[in-house]
């Protein structure tokens, strides 16, 4: 995700954009060799990642070889950008039946719902003041699901198990 934001910050020349994922790529790739040093089972580890290098490879492939106009080719990684972002956002409500099937928050962060909630908001007030539509409408589910699991964490409190 780090990545493709930061392509598409590069061609925007967007400097916020830019900064921020160079930052969260890094950050990202040294979690990944942490865990891959650590990991007791690295050949499955190193296989998966080496598979999303090659995705990432062919991704960029397509972006810049095959696409020559650039606003085409920003368009493209845009949506490329958005998709990824609404998938990485909805991903925690996956777990939503087994949630209210327990009637526990357990299995949810609530850290994590919170700076997700303010990462989103922010993203989507930038993306407002820059009338960008990729970079706001994405970050609209990332609100709405973190609503979604603030009202969870109040239903349903995570030190009460019901599921007994």
């Amino acid at each position: 995700s780090n990545l493709s934001w930061l392509g598409y910050g590069c061609l925007k020349q967007d400097w916020t954009l830019i900064a921020v994922n160079a930052i969260g790529a890094a950050l990202q790739t040294l979690y990944i060799l942490a865990y891959l040093y650590y990991s007791p089972a690295k050949r499955p580890v190193l296989l998966r990642t080496l598979l999303l290098l090659a995705v990432l490879a062919t991704g960029y492939g397509y972006f810049t070889l095959l696409i020559a106009d650039g606003r085409t080719r920003l368009a493209r990684l845009g949506l490329f950008c958005s998709v990824f972002t609404i998938s990485m956002y909805l991903s925690p409500l996956a777990d939503l039946a087994k949630i209210v099937r327990s009637k526990s928050t357990r299995c949810l962060s609530f850290p994590l719902t919170v700076t997700t909630f303010l990462a989103s908001t922010s993203w989507t007030l930038y993306g407002l003041q820059l009338h960008d539509p990729y970079i706001m409408v994405p970050n609209v589910p990332g609100i709405v699901t973190s609503v979604v699991r603030f009202w969870l964490f109040w239903r349903y409190p995570p030190g009460q198990d019901r599921s007994y």
